[in-house]
C-alpha cells in the first residue's frame, strides 16, 4: 500500500509540473506535434493527427526517467 501511495504521489508531482510549464511558459511545448514523422491530414471537412515521433520521444523520455527510479 505504501508503494502506491508514493507512485501516486510521484504522478501528481509530474502532471502538477506539466500544468505549471502550460500555463507559465507554453512556448516550452511548440516543438510537441510538429516534428518531422508527425502525421497530420487536413481535409475540408475534418483534420486528422497522429504524433508518431512526438509519442515515440515521450515514450524514450519516461523509460528513461522510470528506470532511474527503479534504481
Amino acid at each position: 500500500m505504501e508503494q502506491i501511495a508514493r507512485w501516486l504521489v510521484i504522478a501528481g508531482v509530474v502532471i502538477l509540473a506539466i500544468g505549471v510549464v502550460l500555463y507559465f511558459a507554453p512556448w516550452l511545448l511548440n516543438w510537441f506535434g510538429k516534428l518531422p514523422g508527425d502525421i497530420r491530414i487536413e481535409t475540408r471537412h475534418s483534420k486528422v493527427f497522429f504524433p508518431v515521433t512526438s509519442m515515440l520521444i515521450v515514450s524514450i523520455v519516461l523509460s528513461i526517467i522510470i528506470n532511474l527510479f527503479k534504481k
